[in-house]
């Protein structure tokens, strides 16, 4: 149910008992995704164009509905609004539906629309990825050909890395059972306008689900700094999830691109107890010892940390390191 000026959009949320989290944007009008996924490329930037062509509302009243608990929260200035709460109850590992309703002042229901968090089990692996360049082939470091592919391809025709899918399928699964996957967290510097293109890129590839955690909004004549976001944010982002998980062992995979191994050394010195393997994708190589060099300073020197060229490398390690099974 949508009105014809407002509309609420809800991303996978995370926690346990003590600590949920559920957050989304309220936006301008009815930003559902139609699209067909086109081989042209005039059809596929008009596509992009519009995920950048938003105008958030502020001071809008959402209410949520947890078993016997409500909750309620107010839309910021950017749009953003988030649900953080204790459940009453015992929460069951997996992931839990959750109605979202955008209220009038009236408390009148203006929109409604459904979310899901995902409640790992205490003991298994949680996986923290970058996304562009780590996964997804976007030549980060090169403004002009990363939007290039942004404009000229849909999600369904990007490129994941050779292998790539079967690793973090192996990662997935990893010492668990079948219904109840290692939680994946994928932190980016990429923006929430880029959600549903992303979210669509992971289905598409048969990559794991998990909880995308992207930055603020851009809107239409911001989309040239695409992904340019102040990486504290991203430092901030992975502080939080890992604060919410104390009793998990992190697994930070990243590339070279960018600043992926500063901001994991800062990560690991942190948390030297919750972070088990650090894996850095060699994308630019002349960066490469001066990556390793900035990763010999973490302090727990029992971390592992691994640089690979290609997933087949990932892999091999992971074996050697107990991650995954042989």
């Amino acid at each position: 149910m949508k009105d014809s000026n407002s509309s609420v959009k809800v991303y996978n949320g995370y926690g346990h008992k003590n600590n949920i989290i559920l957050y989304g944007h309220v936006l301008q009008g009815n930003h559902s995704n139609k699209n067909r996924y086109s081989n042209n490329p005039f059809v596929n930037a008009l596509h992009l164009l519009r995920l950048f062509k938003v105008k958030p509302k502020s001071d809008y009243l959402l209410q949520m509905q947890w078993d016997d608990q409500r909750f309620e929260t107010i839309s910021q200035k950017d749009g953003f609004f988030k649900f953080e709460w204790q459940s009453i109850k015992e929460v069951t590992a997996g992931w839990h539906f959750i109605d979202v309703y955008l209220l009038s002042k009236n408390r009148e229901i203006l929109a409604k629309t459904t979310g899901k968090v995902f409640i790992p089990h205490s003991t298994q692996y949680a996986f923290i990825s970058d996304i562009d360049d780590t996964l997804l082939i976007s030549h980060s470091s090169s403004s002009l050909k990363k939007l290039r592919l942004l404009f000229i391809r849909n999600p369904r025709s990007r490129k994941p890395f050779e292998d790539v899918v079967k690793y973090y399928q192996l990662l997935s699964t990893a010492h668990t059972v079948p219904h109840l996957p290692n939680p994946f967290f994928y932190v980016s510097s990429s923006e929430w306008n880029l959600y549903e293109y992303l979210t669509e890129f992971f289905l598409h590839n048969e990559l794991p689900e998990g909880v995308l955690v992207l930055n603020k909004l851009k809107r239409f004549y911001q989309l040239f700094k695409t992904g340019k976001s102040n990486h504290q944010s991203k430092f901030q982002h992975i502080v939080r999830i890992i604060d919410a998980f104390p009793k998990q062992k992190f697994i930070l995979l990243g590339d070279n691109s960018q600043r992926d191994p500063e901001l994991y050394k800062a990560v690991a010195n942190q948390y030297p107890n919750n972070v088990f393997a650090i894996f850095i994708r060699q994308i630019r190589h002349r960066k490469s010892l001066s990556a390793k060099q900035i990763l010999e300073t973490i302090k727990n020197k029992e971390i592992h940390v691994c640089f690979f060229n290609n997933n087949f490398e990932a892999i091999q390690y992971s074996k050697k390191i107990g991650l995954i099974e042989n």
